[in-house]
């Protein structure tokens, strides 16, 4: 049986990497902005974290480009945020429910 002390922390380590993730998707996004920069490893990994699951929602969505403009990443964002705070807050309450 899993104790309310273990849930708390699956509730905190889901949330830390959901809000690094988003954190990606924020630099991915300022990057995308600043146009042509040179080759560097971190950026490079950012965009190999971040670019497949922008394709893979264009590839289904394609009206998320508008005017020229990618609404993806705001829309990921907020997706993200709901996810985050629908399982933290479910498995933290049912954490509060244990003995």
């Amino acid at each position: 049986m899993i104790s309310a002390s273990v849930l708390q922390a699956i509730a905190r380590v889901i949330h830390t990497l959901i809000q690094l993730y988003i954190l990606l998707i924020i630099v991915r996004t300022v990057i995308s902005w600043l146009g042509d920069i040179p080759p560097n490893p971190l950026v490079m990994i950012i965009i190999r974290l971040t670019d497949p699951l922008f394709r893979f929602l264009h590839r289904r969505m394609p009206f998320l480009i508008v005017g020229g403009v990618d609404i993806t990443p705001m829309i990921v964002v907020f997706a993200l945020y709901l996810l985050d705070n629908l399982v933290t807050h479910l498995l933290l309450d049912y954490a509060r429910t244990l003995p």
